[in-house]
């Protein structure tokens, strides 16, 4: 893109610097992930209480809470198809937060209808927001800008700012006023983040150009990936949306199945509202130094391709649950451990998600013709809801033994791991210059 294009299409951005719609992004998304984790940090066990909430079994609480986690990351292919119609993308976050806190308020009741129809609203919202919110990030740099992949590791930190704070309140306000209350903090959550993209409207203004505006102020310089036809650069982007299928199975155990381990098989005296934490805390801890050994890798030119990083992060998922393996035979697989097994495979595992997760939006933003460009962050998604769905794996978690539960998620990790470096090259070709 020439100087004037890029200058044209995002006010404000520097070639060498990040854009203030970024921190804009940064804080809606935090907040918008402070409301849902708190729903994630608390469902299962709340369901399960029968003084509060309903007296399921962990079956039942685990196929439930995997067909929402199906639904609510599958709706944003919906929601990105709108925006990418002529809804527009800064609109449709606005929508996504209302529904957010109209289903976050309904869950503040103790009623099985209600509580259905919280989810729903949720699905829907997410739908709006999620892919939408990701897409105006990319949105926001010059197409082709080596900044997209940082910018996304900084908007990621941003998710998970919110992700750790959630999990905090809700155990403080579960432990004093009871599982609804806790809930309706994440109504608050929402109305701050819609509170501050609403104010702060005119930085992110850029980054809500229709498809084909965008089309006409990049076309006036071409890149390797444009002579790629949109058949194969779809093609591209839909296997690695298979690759990461498994990548979301393994990782959303957090708010399941690991979520079992630290309540009953690790030893502190806290329950396991609390480890939701563990994972977010990490990301805040890795993120910084990340992004430096990114860049300081681009500026001797040998920053790995966005699959390679891919790659490399699924690798790191599997060994974090092979420690998790290890930690299942240490305490017998009924026993409790020390909590230092969990919080470091937690380590291991948020290491893989920082090279997987922020770099597939970035992937995203940057091979998805720009037509399609809202459409395919919400196939991302779509992937993440099969992922999703196939958590219930966990409804074995009583009928296997804990390690053995560990070592299928960790070896399916590690197989896929394998198909995509085997597939490297093949996708390089698709994605020049990504």
């Amino acid at each position: 893109m020439s100087a004037t294009a890029a200058a044209i299409a995002h006010p404000g951005a520097s070639p060498e610097k990040h854009p203030r719609g970024l921190y804009v992004l940064f804080f809606t998304e935090m907040w918008e992930r402070f409301s849902f984790y708190t729903v994630g940090a608390m469902y299962v066990l709340y369901v399960q209480d029968a003084a509060q909430g309903f007296g399921w079994t962990r079956v039942q609480a685990t196929s439930v809470f995997s067909f929402y986690l199906m639904f609510v990351y599958a709706s944003p292919l919906i929601g990105g198809f709108l925006a990418d119609l002529g809804l527009g993308y800064r609109r449709s976050v606005m929508i996504g937060g209302f529904f957010f806190m109209a289903g976050h308020g309904l869950l503040a009741f103790r009623n099985i209808p209600v509580m259905y129809a919280a989810l729903a609203c949720l699905v829907i919202g997410n739908g709006f927001f999620k892919p939408n919110v990701s897409t105006m990030v990319g949105n926001l740099y010059p197409e082709g800008s080596h900044l997209k992949d940082r910018a996304y590791n900084i908007f990621y930190m941003g998710i998970n700012v919110g992700a750790f704070l959630a999990p905090l309140v809700a155990e403080f306000m579960k432990g004093r006023f009871g599982f609804h209350p806790a809930f309706a903090m994440g109504a608050l959550g929402m109305v701050i983040s819609v509170s501050v993209l609403w104010y702060f409207r005119r930085d992110v203004a850029g980054a809500d150009k229709s498809p084909d505006k965008l089309r006409k102020l990049t076309a006036a310089e071409r890149r390797p990936i444009d002579d790629v036809s949109d058949f194969r650069r779809v093609g591209a982007l839909l296997v690695m949306f298979v690759v990461v299928i498994v990548f979301w199975m393994v990782f959303h155990q957090n708010q399941v199945t690991l979520t079992y381990w630290a309540n009953d098989n690790t030893d502190w005296n806290l329950t396991g509202i609390i480890s939701n934490a563990i994972n977010p805390a990490w990301v805040l801890v890795l993120t910084i130094p990340l992004i430096a050994f990114w860049g300081f890798l681009d500026r001797r030119g040998k920053e790995p391709s966005t699959p390679t990083k891919m790659a490399i992060g699924m690798v790191l998922t599997g060994l974090a649950f092979y420690v998790m393996y290890f930690a299942g035979k240490a305490g017998g697989d009924v026993g409790k451990v020390s909590p230092w097994w969990l919080i470091g495979a937690y380590g291991v595992l948020t290491l893989g998600e920082l090279m997987l997760s922020p770099m597939g939006l970035s992937l995203v933003s940057k091979v998805a013709p720009i037509r399609l460009r809202g459409v395919m962050m919400g196939g991302w998604f779509v992937a993440t809801a099969i992922g999703n769905k196939l958590t219930a794996i966990g409804v074995f978690w009583d009928e296997w033994l804990h390690s053995t539960f560990f070592a299928v998620l960790g070896t399916c990790a590690i197989v896929m791991s394998l198909v995509l470096l085997v597939l490297l090259k093949p996708l390089k070709k698709a994605m020049p210059g990504i």
